[in-house]
This record gives C-alpha cells, sequence and structure tokens, in this order.
C-alpha cells in the first residue's frame, strides 16, 4: 500500500494543476490516468488535437489569403489526412513531453492505469501490464473529464462512423460529411472541414445552436458559415444511420429526409468519465450525464473528495478547470483558496472563431439595464485591411448610467485573443472611458475597442441632444 497526502485521478489540465499546486505546498502527491501517457482528453483527443487540425487546416487551404488573392487560392493543393495527422503527432508529443516535465521536477509522482475506490481512502490502481497498485490518502480530487456520447442506434465503426474522439487518427478525408449536434465541438469540427473544402451537412434537433452566445454575433457567424457552403439541417432529430456496401453513409431524419455522405462524425454531447471509478464506494451520485455535483469548493458529497473539471458540467474548459484544479486542493489541504473569477473568456475554435465575455445583450435586455452598444466591423480597421479580412465584427456593451463596461463579444480572426482586453477591463470595472483615453497600437485589431467605444459613446451623446 503505497501512501499519500493527495491523490489526483486525470492529468488533464485541472489535474495538472491540483497536483503541482499541492507539491509546491511539500505535500506528497500522486497523480493516476488510465491513459498511456499524460493530459488527459485535452492533449489527447479534445482541446489541443482539435485547435491543431484547425490551424493546419487554415495554414494548408490559405484561408486566411483568399481575401487578396481569391477563393480559389491553396497553399497545398491536394490536401491529405497524413498532412493533418503529421503536424498533429508533433504538437501533441511536444504538449506530453512539456506537461510530465512540469509534474516530474515538481515531485509529482506519476502513475498510469484505471483507478477504483474500494473504500473512501483507498484506490486499487489497474496498470497496461496487468498488475493492480494500491494507493492510500488522506484526499482526493477526481478530474477524470468526459468520454464522447454513444448512444446505440449510432453504429460506430471508426471509418466512415466516427465520433470526435476518432477525428485524431482519421486515415482519409472525405469527400462528404455529416456532423450530427451543432454544438461547440460539431460546430468546431463543421467549420473545419468545410474549409477543406468538403461538403458538410451540419444537423440538428434543435431550431438554435449555442444559445448561450450574443445573438447578434451569432447571426454573423451563420452569416459566414452558410455563405461558405456548409448546410444546416435544424430542428430535425436523427432517426437511423446505415452504412451501405458501397462505404457511403445514410442518415435518415424524423422530417423524412435523407442524407448520404461519405462520413458521419456523431458530436452530440459527452458524457462523464466516472463510470468505473467505483463511486457507489463512496455514496456520490452522478447525473444522467455522469456528472459530479460539488459544492463551491469542488467538495463531493464524500468529504475527503472533491472534483474538478468538465467532470462536473458547466462551463467545461480547460481554462476554468486550471483553477478549479487549484482552489480544490488548496481547500482540501486547509489552505486559503481565492474564489473563482467572475468574469472568464469563452473561445468556440470554429472557422470564423467566436469568442465572449460578460453579459450579452439578451441578458442585459432580461436584466433591463440601460445600455448602449458599439459595433466595430474587423475588415475595417487598417490591421484588418493589411490582413486582407473580409468579415469580423467586435460589438461593446456599456451601462448608461455608470459607463461601466458589460460585456465583449467577438466574432472573426484573433476573437479569442482579442477577448482577454475585454476580460481585463470587466474584471477590474472600467468603463468606456478606459477605451477612449487610452492609445492601442496601430495597426492592430485591439483598435476595434476604440473604434466601438467611440462609437457606443456618439451613440449615449446622441441621447442627451
Amino acid at each position: 500500500m503505497q501512501k499519500f497526502d493527495v491523490i489526483i485521478i486525470g492529468s488533464g489540465p485541472a489535474g495538472k494543476t491540483a497536483a503541482i499546486q499541492a507539491a509546491k505546498l511539500g505535500k506528497n502527491v500522486a497523480i493516476v490516468d488510465s491513459m498511456n501517457q499524460v493530459g488527459g482528453v485535452c492533449v489527447h483527443t479534445g482541446t489541443i488535437p482539435s485547435k491543431t487540425l484547425r490551424e493546419t487546416v487554415l495554414n494548408l487551404t490559405g484561408w486566411r489569403e483568399r481575401g487578396f488573392y481569391g477563393r480559389a487560392y491553396r497553399v497545398k493543393a491536394d490536401i491529405q489526412a497524413a498532412d493533418l495527422m503529421q503536424r498533429l503527432n508533433l504538437t501533441l508529443q511536444s504538449e506530453v513531453d512539456i506537461q510530465q516535465d512540469h509534474l516530474v521536477r515538481n515531485g509529482v509522482n506519476i502513475i498510469l492505469g484505471l483507478a477504483r475506490f474500494v473504500s473512501e481512502k483507498v484506490v486499487d490502481v489497474a496498470t497496461a501490464n496487468g498488475d493492480t497498485v494500491s494507493l492510500t490518502a488522506k484526499k482526493f480530487i477526481l478530474a477524470v473529464g468526459t468520454k464522447t456520447y454513444r448512444p446505440d442506434y449510432v453504429p460506430f465503426n471508426g471509418e466512415t462512423v466516427i465520433d470526435s474522439d476518432e477525428v485524431t487518427c482519421m486515415k482519409k478525408l472525405p469527400r462528404s460529411l455529416t456532423v450530427i449536434g451543432a454544438g461547440v465541438v460539431g460546430v468546431e469540427y463543421a467549420t473545419i472541414f468545410k474549409t477543406l473544402d468538403i461538403n458538410v451537412t451540419l444537423i440538428e434537433p434543435r431550431a438554435t445552436m449555442l444559445d448561450f452566445m450574443d445573438q447578434e454575433i451569432l447571426m454573423h457567424f451563420r452569416h459566414d458559415i452558410i455563405n461558405d457552403g456548409l448546410r444546416l439541417q435544424f430542428g430535425q432529430k436523427v432517426t437511423s444511420i446505415e452504412c451501405r456496401k458501397n462505404g457511403s453513409c445514410i442518415v435518415r431524419l424524423d422530417s423524412n429526409r435523407a442524407i448520404a455522405s461519405d462520413m458521419v462524425l456523431f458530436a452530440a454531447g459527452r458524457v462523464g468519465a466516472t463510470d468505473k471509478l467505483g463511486l457507489d464506494k463512496l455514496a456520490i451520485e452522478v447525473d444522467h450525464r455522469g456528472r459530479i455535483a460539488v459544492n463551491q469548493q469542488f467538495q463531493t458529497s464524500c468529504p475527503n473528495v472533491y472534483a474538478v473539471g468538465d467532470v462536473i458540467g458547466f462551463p467545461s474548459l480547460a481554462s476554468t478547470a486550471l483553477e478549479q484544479g487549484r482552489i480544490a486542493v488548496l481547500d482540501a489541504l486547509g489552505e486559503k483558496a481565492h474564489k473563482q473569477p467572475e468574469f472568464f473568456p469563452y473561445g468556440i475554435y470554429a472557422v470564423p472563431e467566436m469568442s465572449t465575455v460578460g453579459m450579452s445583450e439578451e441578458e442585459v435586455i432580461r436584466r433591463k439595464i440601460p445600455y448602449e452598444i458599439g459595433i466595430m466591423q474587423l475588415r475595417e480597421t487598417s490591421r484588418g485591411k493589411v490582413m486582407g479580412l473580409q468579415s469580423g465584427l467586435m460589438k461593446t456593451i456599456f451601462s448608461i448610467k455608470s459607463r461601466r463596461l458589460l460585456g465583449v463579444h467577438i466574432v472573426g480572426e484573433g476573437a479569442t485573443e482579442l477577448i482577454h482586453i475585454g476580460q481585463a477591463v470587466l474584471t477590474l470595472k472600467g468603463t468606456l472611458d478606459y477605451f477612449l483615453e487610452n492609445a492601442f497600437n496601430y495597426p492592430t485589431l485591439a483598435e476595434a475597442y476604440k473604434v466601438a467605444a467611440l462609437h457606443a459613446h456618439n451613440r449615449m451623446m446622441a441621447l442627451q441632444e
């Protein structure tokens, strides 16, 4: 029986941060992961792979340069799956090496194997070589993340009918693709593959998508992707998926519509990876999606066990998981922990990308806050002209009474980077005057903040005349 002060199960962003934080406090720490390398879903099948594939596609297709050279411009004429996988594998191995180095340098014990609770303070770890190792600790942090939702009616085969995890090991690019599920993952992959000039149909049973986004920004996004040729089939449920002998797939909808394609990507949700943890030994219950309920300190119903990251549900972001891991382990070890940040950015790495922080216009309206908006087209900035941008929008929302910034919403190139200026101003309770009275590098896309603020200011002044 190996003894530790704290054991973290899962080595994704939340788990890694928790382990290193505990080690820096001088604790004896072990991190357990069921994969054959550290990094979790974030590194191996989720966040890093999808963003690497997106960047590779944008580079090889010459998408960013088409504003100057036309829609027919290509950096590489014949893009194959191997071209995408080569860069993906290099990126992932580098990320694994860096994360393992961080853990080792901080004295964290790495144990690779599937952990299962046998009591409140003991887990058995089944390693790849068939051995079972017993570990005990005073505190546990569950950072196991999620896995793809795979309903029985979907005939997954790893080649023509795949889930989002299997995108990272594609051997051949399809000529046509049907994506089921217009959540963040589905939208990202649908637009990435459409950028490769693959015929893509995106199916969603609801009439809307990404409802948490500001609807004006979403309207611009939908216009861009439809204009690019992506086909949307909303308000229709999938009733069956058929794999034909000729290799094609037929997706049938409850509207009696049938869609044929070379490949089907099922991306309709994820579930907590909790089914093999033995949580029944701890009397910890999970919901229908395998997620664990926690309090504000991320403590579960079992006092010595905490849960963080995607396994606890919203917002299911790598960025927020990092903070959750740190807060949870500090509380578990009796140390003072900071609160979760009030404002955090949400990034959607589609083509084009979107990012949001603070209140949407719809939320401001619901709260009946007197407000004004400032709008700036990214293509109208000097940097946008240099880059050849053809679209993109920044929307800022200000309180008329206090002049405080209430929210920032961006669609277009650089959105996920630009959003952090708005996040900082929101966090520091900044006002419209920050943007009016400060200089921004010229030419930059960030200059859009100043122009949008001037737009809002002029509209406020017009109300006073």
